[in-house]
């Protein structure tokens, strides 16, 4: 698929090149710009909590439990 896109891309090599530099630099962007934004949400791993906290659980300031 990749090679049958660059064969019809018009110019001499460096101009078809150069051109998909452009387009994959602008997939880049887009996704870091506002695809990956969007899905961040929706990740499993931003929950940076492993187990809900019990009423009773007394944690240190070091993060150490007192209990």
């Amino acid at each position: 698929m990749y090679s049958w896109m660059f064969r019809h891309l018009p110019g001499p090599l460096w101009v078809r090149v150069l051109i998909t530099l452009l387009a994959l630099a602008a997939i880049v962007v887009v996704l870091f710009g506002w695809v990956f934004p969007a899905i961040a949400p929706y990740m499993p791993f931003n929950d940076g909590l492993v187990g809900s906290p019990q009423p009773g659980d007394v944690t240190a300031p070091g993060g150490v439990g007192t209990a």
